[in-house]
């Protein structure tokens, strides 16, 4: 069995001091024993004003990454960053438009980066809160490859936030081979509340994989609250640990025996008359 963290913030407009909370809560996970840490969306910047500019910097000098590696690297983590505004796409050319990609950045605990995902699905809705209308796509591009990547602890299936309301998102990464899904967010209070349980109990029951998302949890702004309960689920959807609010841990231990098990005693992949 190896150990794994979600790791709950509440990041702000303040790079600096995100990136504190974010190093003591890292090397909490590390002193507990786990071998991977989720970092949540947007953990090194709440603020979507200022993200081109972060993206602009990111880009000319790479010191987040270069912070991310080092943590990585210093305690023995696979340290997952929930996301960075990003001004280039895959391939190198620059995003059009004023806009970036939402990134996620995976390390492994050498400190290298095994993979870059950008975000698929972008929230433009309208939610009944303070802020009350969300537009990512005025300042975001969408990403179009879905990614896996092996690790020691299992192969883990890439998403960000909003991917999460896709089912067929996560049955591809499951037809890709994937054991742990990894979610990072940012869900509004009015959303998580009414679905963020519930959709990472269904993407863990439907692929039989284990689902760990990484939520951002609480006040960020007058305007801005996220809901928390970040949480690992098993491939049976039983929830193994939870963080409710503010900054904090949810730590818990994956069995790949036990997966494999539940998929042979279960093969519900065999059963499908579809394929994704």
């Amino acid at each position: 069995m190896s150990r794994v963290a979600v790791v709950q913030m509440v990041s702000t407009v303040d790079v600096e001091a995100n990136l504190k909370q974010a190093q003591a809560l890292l090397e909490q996970a590390a002193d507990a024993g786990a071998r991977l840490a989720l970092l949540p969306e947007n953990f090194a910047l709440f603020d979507s004003v200022s993200v081109l500019a972060l993206a602009e910097a990111e880009l000319e000098s790479r010191v987040l990454e270069s912070w991310l590696a080092e943590q990585a690297r210093h305690l023995g983590l696979w340290v997952i960053a929930g996301s960075l505004p990003a001004v280039d796409r895959p391939d190198g050319s620059r995003v059009p438009d004023g806009r970036v990609r939402s990134r996620m950045l995976v390390f492994n605990d050498q400190g290298e980066v095994v993979a870059r995902y950008d975000k698929r699905h972008l929230f433009d809705v309208d939610v009944g809160d303070a802020q009350s209308r969300y537009r990512e796509s005025d300042r975001f591009e969408p990403g179009d490859e879905v990614l896996v990547v092996d690790s020691p602890l299992g192969v883990l299936g890439l998403s960000v936030c909003y991917d999460l309301r896709f089912p067929l998102h996560y049955q591809r990464l499951r037809e890709l081979g994937a054991e742990l899904l990894l979610v990072p967010s940012a869900f509004t209070a009015v959303t998580g509340k009414a679905h963020w349980e519930v959709l990472l109990r269904a993407r863990a029951i439907e692929t039989q994989c284990y689902c760990l998302g990484a939520d951002q949890g609480g006040w960020h702004s007058r305007t801005r609250e996220t809901w928390g309960h970040s949480m690992v689920v098993d491939p049976w959807g039983e929830v193994m640990a939870s963080h409710v609010q503010g900054a904090g841990l949810a730590l818990a231990d994956i069995d790949l025996k036990a997966l494999h098990k539940l998929r042979s005693q279960m093969p519900v992949w065999q059963h499908r008359r579809d394929r994704c």
